[in-house]
């Protein structure tokens, strides 16, 4: 085995993740986590879509899509990106339990090969860095150090708190929050469902996130860890078989000496005494749709036993809240009598029983029992642009009710919210985000999490936004570079997900996980003037490093001194690094998508906000104003993005013999010649139709020859095809390769990305998402995840040979014709001369790689 010849370089990419160099990016550690997310325009923008002023100079658009089956569509669906995601792996069907588990097993016999990678993002990362305070930036929104995306929080009385990211795995702090360490860096899947600690202390990780998708991040089970105050989770400690793999944990219950999982794919019971043997269903709504089942292959089967939590009264007497955030006809709550599950049809008080309006449900209750809260979303509302809430309620009877409704958007936006404007108000993402914790010590006091965090000392009888959105919509706020937010308090980042109390040092503390990581203010907090609260504390202190990277770019660093590194984040905007920064700064916000870098001159930068809504600045984004005028950062979309007719995130990039040139890929393959001077969408021209509906999933370019991967029906499992099409920049000779729908020539599976040979434009590799026919229940699945054409395209071989059966993301052939390839479980290397793969370097973090690029240093 021939070793690599490129110097490796780590970059946190995705969760626990970082963008990698060799370098790499890595989502949702992945992954996303689309999830989409809320656009996040400057202050003085509009909420609506980007309006391209004639400077060029336009506001940022609010993204737009949904899943398969998902009639939102509209506004801001923040899960675009992991519906995106999930998509990607499981087209053009359904993937069965197991496949996960099967590939990470695989990775774990290869050889090594190359030496350790090296995190470069180490530093925290400032979203209120006063050196980017752009028009177009969100620095002094209020939130300050983030990281990625928190989906489950657990804290004890001694000062212990735990960490779930969204694709990072678990993180433990021993000092209240901060200086954390990673514990389940052992285990085959690092996506966060639910984290709980019980009576007893025991950790319990349910793996596979299920905020936004039904499978955005499939997990590996629940696993148990006895010692969680020093000790690390391995894969002995999984509690039952294999029944919960390849699905998502909502939440985890603790209900007598029984623990119930609420999953993506019914509920599920286990002793929570005896850790042995399997989980038993309990109920499934729609069975045939299980894996195995006589309608499994049906793409919309990921849809169809959704469980969002479970809950019991004094007796034990089970509630289920059950259903799909859009709506179906077996959405409700459900109780179970002998051994028989129905839905409730009698009245629960102001709660819904209609299954029309019941979507995603949160329960809790307080420790004594008095007092039950929930949250519930309406599936009518989901399109909605002021709302999709229907309300939070409470009752003091138990989880029959009756129910009071103690809150609604109104009431919220009244009580100091942020999301006052004639769209975009509280529980405009409730299907999205959604908390509920009481107070330990006090049953009336409760917190609630949607976009924003919420305080009630009276059970809901009055509301304080103690989290608000950001502060750019309040008077105390300012651009002042000296300040974090001007006069206004730190908030936390938005999108909530997760909140657990402690205690550390016997001072009760509350802790809040978003989009942005992890946040703490005291239980008996102290409020500003503006009835926000005074006191939170973030605690992403960059040791807990989840930021989840979809791209990554490296340039040559202006000061003369080693390179400035920028990469597309979930939710968090972009990130630069340059070679002497003590923190990392964000200078774009909102989503930031695929990156390009100009490898002599790292501060010429072009970003995508989304859908192709492509960005460009010069000098880094360093700039001070809140005048658009005075802006250095130029929106320069092509016309897809500009429609939004391209994917959430779409690919572009630059020829590989002629960087000035440009292509982008949307509905049509566009390219521009001006380089990093780009200004308008008037300097760029649409050369080819894919047609409506099929969007470019991947594109490369070398000497003015293009290939052009895209799929079709939205991209998404239901009606899934792909393609190839190859042409010139100049307009002339496209036509679509020969691809049959059965996967004979290459599998009918997402195509990630394409590598064009330097000295032979008909040489060309395709990396393939998703999993084989083995796991895959859908038409032409195939086999195989990195194919080679030496003749442009017409006929194509299969190198995978032993690389893991695992969605492949990225691919970069070597100085000396290898290969490396990035996959959902790292990266692997297969030499010029070798037809085997081996894992490449060592302490690569077990997650999503989602892009390799080499930079201008020679590190990959």
């Amino acid at each position: 085995m021939r070793t690599a010849t490129k110097r490796l370089r780590l970059l946190p990419i995705g969760a626990a993740c970082a963008a990698l160099t060799m370098v790499i990016a890595g989502p949702q550690a992945s992954a996303a986590s689309l999830k989409t997310t809320q656009p996040h325009p400057h202050p003085h923008a509009t909420k609506s879509s980007a309006v391209k002023s004639a400077s060029g100079v336009g506001n940022r658009a609010d993204a737009v899509g949904g899943p398969p089956g998902d009639p939102d569509g509209g506004l801001d669906d923040p899960s675009a990106a992991d519906q995106e995601y999930f998509a990607e792996r499981s087209a053009p069907g359904v993937v069965a339990p197991g496949a996960y588990d099967a590939a990470w097993f695989q990775a774990q016999l290869l050889p090594h090969v190359g030496p350790a990678w090296k995190e470069v993002t180490t530093k925290p990362y400032n979203s209120d860095d006063p050196r980017y305070r752009d028009y177009d930036s969100n620095s002094s929104g209020g939130s300050g150090n983030v990281t990625g995306r928190i989906t489950g929080l657990a804290a004890d009385t001694s000062g212990h708190v735990y960490a779930g990211a969204a694709n990072g795995g678990v993180w433990r702090s021993s000092t209240g929050g901060g200086n954390w360490t990673q514990i389940s860096e052992g285990l085959p899947a690092q996506s966060t469902g639910d984290l709980e600690l019980d009576g007893a202390g025991r950790l319990w990780y349910g793996t596979g996130e299920a905020n936004t998708a039904s499978d955005t991040f499939t997990g590996a089970g629940v696993f148990v860890l006895s010692n969680p105050q020093w000790g690390q989770f391995s894969v002995f400690n999984r509690v039952g078989g294999k029944e919960l793999e390849s699905t998502s944990i909502r939440k985890i219950r603790f209900i007598g000496d029984t623990v119930y999982a609420a999953t993506t794919r019914g509920l599920y019971s286990h002793s929570a005494t005896n850790l042995w043997g399997p989980w038993k269903l309990e109920y499934a709504p729609n069975p045939d749709f299980l894996p195995g089942g006589s309608q499994a292959a049906d793409p919309h089967a990921p849809y169809k036993n959704i469980v969002n939590d479970v809950t019991a009264d004094a007796s034990g007497k089970l509630v289920a809240a059950i259903g799909w955030r859009s709506g179906d006809t077996y959405n409700g709550f459900y109780t179970k009598s002998g051994n028989t599950w129905a839905k409730i049809t009698t009245s629960l008080g102001d709660l819904p029983v209609d299954p029309v309006h019941i979507g995603a449900v949160t329960f809790s209750h307080s420790a004594d029992n008095s007092m039950f809260y929930a949250i519930n979303e309406d599936p009518t509302q989901i399109s909605n642009p002021k709302t999709s809430l229907d309300g939070v309620y409470s009752s003091t009877a138990g989880p029959f009710g009756p129910w009071k409704k103690i809150a609604d958007s109104t009431s919220l936006e009244n009580s100091g919210s942020a999301e006052t404007g004639a769209t975009y108000n509280p529980g405009v993402q409730s299907w999205y985000n959604q908390f509920l914790q009481i107070d330990p010590a006090d049953p009336k006091h409760v917190y609630l999490g949607l976009e924003e965090v919420y305080e009630s000392h009276d059970a809901g009888a009055t509301w304080n936004t103690v989290g608000p959105y950001w502060n750019f919509t309040y008077a105390c706020w300012s651009i002042d570079p000296t300040k974090q937010t001007g006069d206004c308090s730190p908030t936390t980042h938005s999108d909530q997900h997760a909140v657990a109390i402690g205690t550390a040092n016997g001072k009760p503390f509350v802790v809040v996980g978003n989009d942005g990581g992890v946040y703490k203010r005291p239980v008996a907090g102290v409020l500003d003037a503006n009835g926000h609260a005074a006191d939170w504390q973030s605690l992403n202190d960059g040791t807990i490093r989840t930021l989840q990277y979809y791209s990554v770019g490296v340039g040559a660093d202006p000061s003369g001194k080693g390179v400035a590194v920028s990469g597309g984040l979930q939710d968090n905007g972009q990130s630069i690094l340059r070679s002497s920064d003590t923190v990392m700064g964000s200078n774009f916000g909102g989503d930031g998508g695929q990156t390009l870098v100009d490898a002599k001159n790292g501060c010429n930068i072009a970003e995508e906000y989304t859908n192709l809504n492509i960005w460009v600045t010069n000098d880094c984004g360093q700039n001070v104003s809140t005048d658009p005028s005075t802006s250095t950062e130029y929106n320069a979309a092509p016309n897809d993005g500009v429609n939004g007719t391209a994917r959430f995130i779409a690919p572009f990039s630059a020829d590989i013999k002629n960087p000035d040139m440009w292509v982008a890929g949307g509905q049509h393959v566009a390219v521009q010649t001006k380089g990093y001077a780009v200004r308008t969408t008037a300097d760029w021209t649409d050369i080819y139709d894919f047609g409506a509906g099929n969007y470019a999933s991947a594109v490369a370019s070398s000497g003015g020859k293009i290939y052009a991967a895209w799929c079709g029906a939205g991209c998404n499992t239901v009606g899934f095809t792909r393609g190839i099409a190859v042409g010139n920049s100049d307009g002339t000779g496209w036509h679509q390769l020969n691809l049959p729908a059965d996967g004979s020539v290459l599998p009918n599976r997402y195509l990630s990305s394409i590598a064009i040979d330097p000295n032979d434009a008909n040489h060309v590799y395709v990396t393939v998402s998703g999993f084989s026919r083995f796991w895959t229940e859908g038409p032409g699945a195939g086999v195989g995840h990195v194919y080679e054409s030496r003749d442009g395209g017409t006929t194509w071989k299969d190198l995978s040979a032993n690389l893991p059966d695992i969605p492949a993301d990225s691919v970069v052939i070597t100085d000396h014709g290898g290969l490396a390839v990035s996959t959902d479980l790292g990266v692997f290397y297969r030499g010029a001369h070798d037809r085997t793969w081996s894992v490449l370097g060592q302490h690569l973090p077990t997650t999503a790689t989602l892009q390799l690029k080499q930079g201008p240093d020679g590190y990959l």
